[in-house]
């Protein structure tokens, strides 16, 4: 059943028949997902979800779906920063595509699950549209120098690879299908099911 803001089910409760969001039957079981562009808004959304999991159990693991084309690097590192900061593991599966900054933060989960045909894509932080004196543009460029390091130093440290070998790939827009996000070190499993106790095709 559809509305305008989304989709709902029907649950049954001690009240009868309740229409709820199915976002809130995911949350209920501990699954929440990234779609469409990495920006404030969702980041804010995720965070929120992120914390109150955690206080709902502490160890218990988090499932984090992902079909994104990316978005803003400040948003997506503080999405990072908390799924660094909270004790929850949390799995990320990548359904479609993961690109940008929606395939450092996939790359950054416990567990890392792509479905057979979903792809990876990363790449260097783009540069803004920006004018005005030479001084400015040189503080743009720095600063976007500096977040370069950052994110290949991220992509790095998740995929055990050197940080030369990350800034190599991210110098151009570089796709990775499931198979070669594996073998690169990107994603650890293909999986077909969701079924989260499915071990997955590491190596293919």
């Amino acid at each position: 059943m559809y509305f305008k803001e989304g989709a709902r089910i029907i649950k049954e409760s001690s009240r009868g028949y309740d229409l709820i969001p199915i976002q809130d039957d995911m949350l209920a079981h501990r699954e929440v997902e990234l779609v469409g562009d990495v920006d404030a808004d969702s980041v804010n959304i995720l965070i929120r979800e992120l914390r109150y999991l955690q206080r709902q159990d502490p160890e218990g693991e988090i499932t984090l779906y992902i079909n994104s084309p990316g978005g803003g690097v400040d948003s997506g590192l503080a999405l990072y920063d908390v799924m660094q900061a909270i004790s929850c593991p949390i799995r990320t599966v990548c359904v479609g595509l993961a690109a940008s900054m929606a395939a450092l933060l996939f790359i950054s989960g416990n567990r890392r699950d792509m479905l057979p045909h979903s792809r990876l894509m990363i790449h260097d932080p783009l540069i803004p549209q920006t004018g005005g004196s030479a001084l400015r543009l040189k503080a743009v460029s720095d600063d976007l120098m500096e977040t370069r390091q950052i994110t290949a130093r991220v992509i790095a440290e998740h995929s055990g690879r050197s940080l030369e070998e990350v800034l190599e790939k991210t110098a151009t827009d570089s796709f990775f299908r499931a198979e070669e996000a594996v073998a690169f070190g990107l994603a650890d499993c293909i999986i077909t099911s969701f079924d989260k106790n499915e071990g997955g095709m590491k190596n293919v």
